[in-house]
């Protein structure tokens, strides 16, 4: 992504939720480029002080604060260029039992981003997304598609300010998800648990989430919503592709049910999103709705082409077989450690 380097010359840039594993993306490929100064803007001063540690650069500037509170978002972003929207509240369960604090950190963070932005005169925004924002049946999915209407519709009035977003599935061996679960059954010598030897799931790595962010970065225009193409496969060859991995052929599977909240497959575009969406090879650009408020063109008038489209999801995408996962899980640093015989930790 040689443009957006040097889109980045001399730029200051904010990452909100930015001590997660996407901020420390951005930073192992932006920090020595000639960007101006990178600022990390969230709640936790423990992290924030590890990744000062971590990377010890003039470029780089903490901001402790909430997306919830305008006035500590405001005070990050006077000066900026760009935002990097990462900061969301993202583990299901605890969004299913607290679903109004989804609401304050994903809806109102989100706008309280957006506002500090446009009033500073910030040149482009890209809030980050999810899968499970598309036919959601979960306060995360519900909240994050909340939070893709409150950009988009921001959008319309942003005027000098472009703000668009990407959606993406689950970032390969992040924290909490089920590739480190899976490692850590294997060598525990206890049996993989897998919910549904059928459900399917996008596999993403984290590079190419910080690639879909800069490629909307570099070609969005306001209230776009980015996705890119990718490979899934079934969670009963995930296990598999895990077990010849560890050299554990034999290793027990055992198959305990679908869990609240949880979908046989994920989508990336609706159907009504792929019949307006641009095929842009590696992407999908879903262009917003520009429809005027005439209630007439939404309750009265239809779309013959919606009712022909097909929605983009982990079961009609390319389907990956126990070797090409092999071949995708080793482009993670997490499981060539593990292949090592190392004790690697998963990314935040």
């Amino acid at each position: 992504m040689g443009c957006g380097k040097v889109m980045f010359k001399d730029k200051t840039l904010l990452i909100t939720g930015g001590t997660g594993s996407f901020g420390n993306a951005v930073l192992d490929r932006f920090l020595h480029t000639d960007i101006s100064e990178i600022r990390i803007f969230s709640r936790d001063e423990k992290k924030q002080d590890d990744m000062r540690k971590r990377y010890r650069s003039s470029k780089l500037k903490f901001y402790i604060g909430d997306v919830r509170d305008y006035q500590s978002v405001l005070n990050s972003v006077r000066g900026v260029d760009y935002i990097f929207h990462a900061a969301a509240l993202k583990q299901v369960p605890s969004c299913e039992f607290h679903p109004l604090e989804a609401v304050k950190t994903n809806v109102l963070g989100t706008e309280n981003v957006l506002e500090a932005g446009i009033s500073s005169g910030v040149e482009r925004v890209v809030c980050l997304s999810t899968d499970k924002a598309v036919y959601p049946i979960n306060a995360m999915g519900i909240s994050k598609a909340m939070m893709e209407k409150v950009a988009v519709a921001k959008s319309r009035s942003s005027h000098e300010t472009v703000v668009c977003a990407t959606r993406y599935g689950n970032v390969m061996a992040s924290r909490g998800s089920v590739i480190p679960l899976f490692v850590d059954q294997i060598r525990s010598g206890h049996p993989i648990t897998i919910t549904d030897p059928n459900m399917t799931r996008f596999m993403m790595t984290l590079n190419d989430a910080v690639d879909l962010v800069l490629y909307a970065f570099e070609h969005g225009n306001p209230g776009d919503i980015f996705v890119q193409k990718a490979p899934a496969a079934t969670i009963q060859t995930l296990a598999y592709a895990l077990t010849s991995l560890l050299d554990r052929p034999e290793h027990e599977v055992r198959e305990i049910g679908t869990r609240h909240g949880e979908k046989l497959f994920e989508v990336l575009l609706s159907r009504e999103e792929m019949a307006a969406a641009e095929d842009l090879g590696q992407y999908f650009r879903i262009p917003p709705d520009l429809r005027d408020l005439n209630y007439g063109k939404f309750v009265e008038e239809g779309e013959k082409q919606i009712s022909e489209a097909q929605d983009y999801n982990s079961h009609n995408t390319v389907r990956l077989d126990v070797s090409g996962m092999q071949e995708l899980l080793m482009k993670l640093d997490f499981m060539r450690a593990i292949v090592r015989g190392e004790n690697a930790q998963p990314q935040d």
